[in-house]
């Protein structure tokens, strides 16, 4: 028994190492130190249970078969072998190959299909498609046929613009003979224009002749109207005197009944004005908010103004530049012609209102002398009344006096509220100050703040990029993709640093914007504050003046009442208490002759204003019947005109009808001329197109020929292309298998230590997301290959639209072919002719070259593709090598360590040392069983494995090998007992 736990333990030293070898040697060196581990420690388990209480139940559970899913979407033909299938014959390994107990499951893949699905899982991302480029591919069978049905159409529509053409070309010819026919016709009708132009010119003349007659009359008219302005205005002088003197005994009168009124009005003024202060006050306080609001809207509406103004300006004189040139010679005599009329219509509707004013002032005037004999009539019976009134007067001078007395403290009131928001907008100030220096303080702290923030970012990004670049140089590999992606992290790791700072700004910004708010808040009241305090000490000052003027007048008006009382008193005293006298007789006497001749004037006045009717009337009619004397020379100038004009029509007919029958009978001669040229053009015009047509057809054949030939070496040039971005990527290919195989063997050494069970499962997991992940790009790339199937038909569609849109403009453009530009565009199209083929003749040569060089290029290529493949056999028959070294090597160093063990036991024996394990039989049966069960999974969680993943099927072959000639030195055969 004791040698049998050797054995194992000799053996499991063994597996340790082809383990070892297995994770370095895996491609995927996540998922088999895992397995390596797994297997490991259930064999030490296994192996050690006797030193274990038999009691313990994580010893006796069973060991779960792990069974890994195959790649899904397998592609053989993408995924060549890299390696060559290891030989059948096993005369190196030291263990002979025994036949494999446990048969695969009917789902299970062959290891050759596994292998080429799994080799190259982790370029995926690296590896393109080139069926895409490929011309003869099936995925560009769609694009060929949109771009046939594209061709057919442009054929169709060359061959009906050929028909069209000649059709076209026939039509122009018989233009052609109608378009000389209709010049002739013009010819004719030019002479006869160039005689109504000469004819004009006499006219013109004739109406020159007449206007300066005109202007010498007008000259005439207007000296005429200069008196006129003379005598005017020396009758409005005698009008404006009259009236100053009306105006003078008006304003007389008026000044008495004023006295009276403004002492009446000012007491009841004085009342209301101060009730009317405080009221004002409020209500100009919101007028004044409006009013700005109002103003704030018309400078808005007034800058829109001014923009349109300016607008129409600039427009009205453009027009006003482009009319005068044309307006100046015609206007100036209507002008001066209707100013006269004008200048006439003013004076006599001047003269009548004149008229009508006269009329008014004499009504008023009367009416004025009526009412001063009323007025004298109510001043007799006011005086009386005036000495009652004055008693009551004087008691409302009291009143008044103690209505003055309270407006004076009113104003002190006033001023004391003046000095407190005098107080008041001191301590604004303060306060403003003082948030002005909070405010700087606080951008100096932001701007250090947001320095120091800067550097620690800064710091950080270094911080960062050095972490991410030493951790990229850790980890890089051939594959484009992990390159594809370490670019895509730092963009990240950029637009995040971006963001951030950009978020700093914004509320840096932020803070800003509301402090500086809150100042402009601040001055706005202040200000708001400081106009307030200005409207109240203005209104303030103007009750004071007001108040001071008013108490002026008061005592000005008490000074006169006073003086016409003491008169009226004197008067009366003096005249013994009667109220008439002799002078107050002889005033009414003359009061009568004065209003006599009053009347005597007034029917004067009145006759007067008759005649000078008439004469407006008179001056009426007058104008009416020059008015219509003016119609009546015009119809007669328009019916000569007209009868000179039928008479100048009839003669060039006459002289027409005689140039007609002449040119009737030139035209019959000149058609017979015609006819014959004619049918000598067709027969030359049959011949050019004829000789057109065939050069057209040797032409276009010519460049087909060409265009064949030139995609026939594109398609050539396109393959060579191919062929070398294919012997590229299998160099590249090669020196990828070169650096994994490095990278295998360092990995040996360095992973023969044992590896956690968990972490191992994390790293399943991880390699089963990389597996998605690929998938999952495959599905994109697809995507994007039908994605460019479908754009180049669409580009094809466009073409299409394209070339319809620039016929259409081309149609629109298009301008009558004469024979001139005909026999250029011919000319042209020789010139092309010789330019194409002398380009084709250098095409024809750069072909060869390309030729040549392309022979050259393909001779170089076979000889670095057959250096190539001696230096990959050359690599795989040492990599061969190597790999049996290493084994010879391990399986070397197990057997001496199974030997040390083996000696250790034996002297331990030997000095009566040694304890035994099991110390009965039957216990020592149940352990040899359970360990055969464990070694029996074991094997069969290898096959599994080596189906699953048949790229390591290599190493885990020798493992294989070990197990099943362990189970048969246990279960030997009965001719070998």
């Amino acid at each position: 028994m004791s040698r049998q736990l050797k054995v194992h333990t000799n053996f499991l030293l063994k597996c340790r190492g082809e383990l070892a070898e297995l994770a370095g040697a895996s491609s995927q060196p996540r998922l088999l130190p895992t397995l390596a581990a797994f297997i490991f420690i259930d064999l030490f388990i296994s192996i050690c249970t006797p030193t274990f209480p038999e009691g313990s139940g994580w010893l006796t559970k069973p060991i779960k078969t792990i069974r890994i899913k195959p790649h899904k979407n397998p592609t053989p033909q993408a995924f060549p072998n890299p390696t060559p299938n290891p030989s059948p014959d096993n005369s190196s390994h030291p263990y002979p190959k025994p036949p494999i107990p446990y048969p695969c499951p009917p789902n299970a893949l062959t290891g050759r299909e596994v292998l080429r699905r799994l080799w190259k899982m982790p370029r995926l991302e690296l590896r393109r498609t080139s069926v895409g480029r490929e011309f003869h591919s099936p995925l560009m069978r769609r694009f060929q046929s949109a771009l046939k049905v594209y061709l057919t159409k442009q054929i169709e529509k060359l061959a009906l613009e050929l028909r069209e053409l000649t059709v076209a070309t026939k039509k122009e010819k018989g233009q052609r003979e109608e378009l000389g026919v209709i010049l002739y016709g013009v010819q004719q009708h030019l002479a006869r224009l160039q005689m109504d132009l000469e004819k004009n010119h006499d006219r013109h003349s004739q109406v020159a002749a007449v206007r300066r007659q005109f202007e010498e009359e007008l000259q005439d008219i207007r000296n005429m109207y200069k008196k006129a302005c003379q005598n005017t205005q020396d009758e409005r002088r005698k009008v404006s005197i009259m009236q100053t003197e009306v105006e003078t005994l008006s304003l007389r009168l008026f000044y008495v009944r004023n006295m009276d009124k403004d002492v009446r009005d000012d007491i009841s003024v004085m009342k209301r004005a101060v009730k009317k202060a405080e009221v004002e006050r409020i209500h100009a306080e919101v007028e004044k908010q409006k009013q700005d609001l109002h103003v704030d809207r018309l400078t808005r509406k007034v800058n829109e103004l001014e923009e349109q103004i300016a607008l129409y300006e600039a427009q009205y004189i453009a027009q006003a530049e482009d009319t005068k040139v044309t307006r100046q010679t015609v206007g100036e005599a209507s002008a001066e012609i209707q100013a006269i009329n004008l200048e006439k219509k003013q004076l006599l509707h001047q003269w009548n209102v004149s008229l009508t004013g006269m009329k008014r002032r004499d009504e008023t005037y009367s009416a004025m002398q009526e009412a001063l004999r009323h007025q004298l009539k109510s001043l007799e019976t006011e005086i009386e009344v005036y000495k009652k009134l004055i008693t009551k007067e004087e008691e409302r001078n009291e009143l008044l006096a103690s209505i003055l007395n309270r407006s004076e403290t009113d104003c002190n009131t006033s001023r004391r509220l003046i000095t407190q928001c005098l107080a008041k907008q001191d301590a604004l100030k303060v306060e403003f100050s003082t948030y002005t220096r909070t405010l700087h303080e606080t951008e100096q702290a932001l701007n250090w703040a947001h320095g120091v923030r800067l550097r620690e970012q800064d710091l950080l990004t270094q911080e960062m990029e050095n972490q991410i670049m030493a951790k990229l140089q850790d980890k890089q590999m051939s594959n484009k993709a992990a390159k594809y992606f370490s670019q895509l992290a730092a963009k990240l790791q950029r637009r995040k640093m971006d963001l951030v700072l950009e978020n700093d700004m914004a509320q840096a910004t932020l803070d800003i914007t509301r402090t500086s708010c809150r100042l402009n808040m601040l001055q706005k009241t202040l200000s708001e504050l400081d106009k307030e305090m200005n409207n109240i000490n203005d209104m303030i000052s103007r009750s004071e003046t007001e108040i001071a003027k008013r108490s002026l007048l008061i005592e000005r008006k008490q000074g006169v009442i006073n003086l016409f009382n003491k008169k009226m008193e004197m008067m009366i005293s003096q005249r013994g208490g009667q109220e008439l006298g002799p002078l107050e007789v002889e005033i009414k006497k003359l009061s009568k002759q004065i209003e006599e001749y009053n009347l005597d004037v007034m029917k004067l006045q009145k006759f007067w204003l008759k005649l000078q009717k008439e004469l407006v009337k008179l001056t009426g009619e007058r104008e009416e019947q020059l008015v219509s004397l003016d119609m009546l020379k015009k119809q007669s100038t328009i019916m000569q005109q007209k009868k000179v004009r039928m008479e100048s029509k009839c003669c060039p007919e006459k002289n027409e009808q005689k140039d007609i029958e002449r040119h009737m009978k030139n035209m019959a001669n000149d058609l017979m001329k015609i006819n014959l040229l004619i049918n000598k053009n067709g027969e030359n015009s049959e011949e050019l197109d004829q000789g057109n047509s065939i050069m057209e057809n040797e032409f276009v054949r010519s460049l087909k020929a060409a265009e064949r030939e030139s995609i026939e070496m594109q398609e050539k040039l396109d393959r060579l292309h191919e062929e070398k971005e294919r012997l590229l990527n299998s160099l590249v290919e090669t020196e990828h298998q070169i650096m994994q195989w490095e990278k295998r063997i360092q990995l040996a050494k360095e992973m023969r230590a044992a590896v956690d069970s968990e972490t191992g499962q994390g790293e399943i997991r991880a390699m089963r997301t990389e597996i998605h992940r690929m998938q999952v790009r495959y599905g994109q790339l697809t995507k994007q290959q039908e994605k460019m199937i479908r754009d180049m038909e669409a580009a094809v569609a466009r073409r299409e639209t394209i070339l319809v849109r620039g016929e259409g403009q081309s149609k629109a453009d298009k301008h009558v072919l004469t024979k001139g530009d005909f026999h250029y565009k011919k000319m042209e199209l020789k010139k092309k002719i010789k330019t194409t083929q002398k380009s084709a003749e250098d095409c024809s040569k750069a072909i060869t070259e390309l030729e040549n060089a392309q022979n050259s290029l393909s001779n170089g290529l076979l000889e670095k593709q057959q250096r190539v493949s001696s230096l990959h056999i050359e690599c795989e028959v040492l990599s061969t090598d190597l790999e049996h070294l290493q084994d010879t090597k391990r399986w070397n160093l197990s057997e001496i360590v199974a030997y040390q063990t083996r000696q250790k036991h034996l002297q331990a024996a030997k000095d009566g040392k040694y304890k035994l394990l099991c110390r009965s039989e039957p216990v020592m049966r149940l352990d040899q069983q359970k360990q055969e069960d464990r070694l029996r999974t074991i094997n069969i969680i290898v096959h599994q494995v080596q189906q699953e993943y048949p790229q390591h099927q290599r190493v885990l072959h020798r493992l294989s090998q070990a197990l099943e000639h362990k189970l048969e030195c246990l279960y030997p055969e009965p001719g070998e007992e």
